[in-house]
């Protein structure tokens, strides 16, 4: 596969609204595979396929996947198309921050006056926005109550920005040397990125002695909807809230900790 036919796959990704992280990842499998496999046929999708399973995780495997189907629906061969596999999920969902913990956090950053990393975090835990939708949030926003933004195929996501948070978040802005329109931007007024909150999220863990396991913007929005089921126990408005496109995704959230299973045991079992 050249060059060309390269771009074009990359011209089709875009046309279909796929995300920048998608259309990056899709196009270094299609390298990838095209680099390693002279042809392209039952065999060697198999062969491909045998050699992701042995040397990644399941959900590699998946991605790797989606991106050789895309590669082979661009080129007439949906007929060769390959199933995932099956992710066998754990009973219990560890990877998120304990509310002592997120307390803990939130007290810290604000004594400390690391106000912009007091704020990520508790939008981030208050809103269940993803860290890619959280830094497009803008000032503006606040007030309104809500952030309206646009996912592929030019799908409307709204997501709320609870009350309480409303004065605090204006009276920080007012207070801050930085301008702009965005919500979350760092000492030279340039809105913050993925990466850049991701690593403020690491430093965090070593600075506080946080578990790194937990401490990872993903992990707030877990925490967002582990909270809002205690709170509410309608998984609709939950699998709304969150985006998903399927209510089993969002059944994760109805399962407990680990660490709250091993309590519930040595509290119960006691013949």
């Amino acid at each position: 596969m050249n060059r060309a036919m390269l771009n074009d796959f990359s011209r089709s990704l875009l046309r279909e609204g796929l995300s920048e992280n998608t259309i990056e990842s899709y196009m270094w499998t299609a390298r990838y595979f095209t680099a390693h496999y002279k042809r392209i046929d039952e065999e060697t999708l198999f062969a491909y396929k045998g050699y992701l399973m042995e040397h990644f995780a399941p959900q590699t495997v998946n991605l790797r996947l989606q991106g050789v189907n895309k590669l082979l629906t661009f080129l007439g061969r949906s007929d060769l198309k390959m199933r995932t596999i099956k992710i066998q999920e754990p009973a219990f969902l560890d990877n998120v921050i304990s509310d002592s913990d997120y307390r803990f956090l939130k007290r810290r950053l604000k004594r400390d006056g690391n106000l912009s990393g007091y704020f990520i975090v508790w939008y981030l835990a208050t809103t269940g926005a993803r860290v890619s939708e959280l830094i497009d949030f803008k000032v503006e926003s606040v007030e309104d109550g809500f952030v309206d933004l646009y996912a592929k195929g030019n799908k409307l996501r709204r997501i709320f920005i609870p009350k309480h948070l409303h004065s605090e978040t204006f009276a920080w802005v007012e207070s801050r040397e930085v301008g702009g329109d965005y919500l979350f931007v760092n000492k030279h007024g340039n809105r913050y990125t993925r990466k850049a909150i991701s690593q403020m999220m690491r430093g965090f863990a070593r600075k506080y002695d946080l578990d790194p396991k937990v401490m990872h913007p993903h992990s707030f929005r877990h925490f967002f909807a582990q909270k809002f089921m205690d709170k509410s126990g309608n998984i609709d408005m939950l699998a709304n809230l969150l985006d998903h496109e399927s209510i089993d995704t969002t059944r994760k959230y109805l399962r407990q900790r680990s660490t709250e299973q091993q309590a519930a045991v040595n509290r119960l079992v006691t013949w």
